[in-house]
């Protein structure tokens, strides 16, 4: 038992084993694809950001003030793991230190809890202007919306600080994480030991911020819903649906994805990489395209500023 215990304290480092199995062309050609894509989600959010910081109409709409804010987070989000997972798929076995492991861990979680508080707060300012257009201005002020927004961030980076720091205490056999970035799953696998406090306090942490903040987005579009099925007209109810229908492709895309892999943190490993493409790669680079392209305002202010700017 002394033996093992201090083979577990001697981990200084991890090995990202990402794609084993890919040929050296494959892992070209991956590279060369996750490298495109992490260039086109960087411009759709940063466009998606310039419109909002320099349209005036744009700036004072906590609807786009939230989407600026949800732009900077999927900018931040994929910066998280995509620089580590071009360098590992360049120079396959690269070692991350303990330290930069734990770091990436934490702000991959902590953005991603916060993805899911500004979703939820993004259809509660959707019900609010649908359910209660005369109240609005006064529920969702600038100010109200700004003290939103904080909440949200706060919230989400000290939500995962307990279990990110039980799981760090945990003693490691060796470096290998059969993944591409520092996930929950393969940490709790590389585990010398059994550890059923932790798993619990993971699993409960995840079930709480996922099922709480779906469960509110699910109840504030029913009532969307209902109001809007109540309009007299059907380009009113047209009109009202293609402003809501953007935030609910998103939210499908994003807790389809996560809900696969958080529900068991056991069941995370390697064998669910692809799935992890999906909300690390695959919905930050399709979320700009989806408010951009189904939303007028955002187009026609990309228009304005960026002539503007010309």
């Amino acid at each position: 038992m002394k033996t093992m215990t201090n083979a577990t304290r001697s981990v200084t480092h991890f090995v990202l084993l990402g794609f084993p199995s890919l040929s050296p062309p494959l892992r070209l050609c991956l590279c060369s694809l996750l490298a495109v894509c992490y260039a086109l989600t960087l411009l759709g959010n940063l466009c998606i950001m310039w419109a909002v910081l320099h349209d005036p109409h744009l700036g004072r709409l906590p609807m786009y003030i939230l989407l600026g804010n949800f732009s900077w987070l999927e900018l931040c989000y994929v910066t998280t793991t995509a620089p580590r997972m071009l360098y590992d798929l360049m120079s396959p076995a690269g070692a991350i230190s303990f330290q930069s492991c734990f770091l990436q861990f934490y702000f991959f979680f902590s953005l991603g809890a916060t993805e899911c508080l500004l979703l939820s707060a993004m259809a509660l300012d959707r019900y609010l202007a649908i359910c209660h257009p005369l109240r609005y201005p006064m529920l969702m002020s600038h100010r109200y919306c700004l003290a939103l927004v904080t909440c949200c961030w706060v919230t989400g980076f000290l939500w995962f600080m307990m279990p990110i720091v039980m799981v760090s205490r945990l003693p490691f056999c060796g470096p290998n994480l059969d993944h591409y970035v520092c996930d929950l799953g393969p940490l709790l696998a590389a585990s010398c030991s059994p550890a059923p406090v932790t798993n619990t306090v993971c699993s409960v942490s995840n079930v709480l911020i996922i099922f709480s903040t779906l469960s509110f987005i699910v109840g504030s579009y029913t009532a969307v819903l209902r109001a809007v099925v109540r309009l007299p007209s059907a380009e009113g109810r047209r009109k009202t649906f293609s402003t809501c229908s953007s935030h609910l492709a998103v939210v499908s895309l994003f807790y389809g994805s996560i809900m696969v892999t958080y529900i068991s943190p056991e069941a995370s490993g390697g064998s669910n990489k692809v799935v992890a493409l999906c909300y690390t790669v695959v919905t930050p680079l399709l979320n700009p395209l989806i408010y951009s392209l189904r939303n007028k305002e955002m187009k026609q202010a990309l228009r304005r500023t960026l002539l503007r700017r010309h």
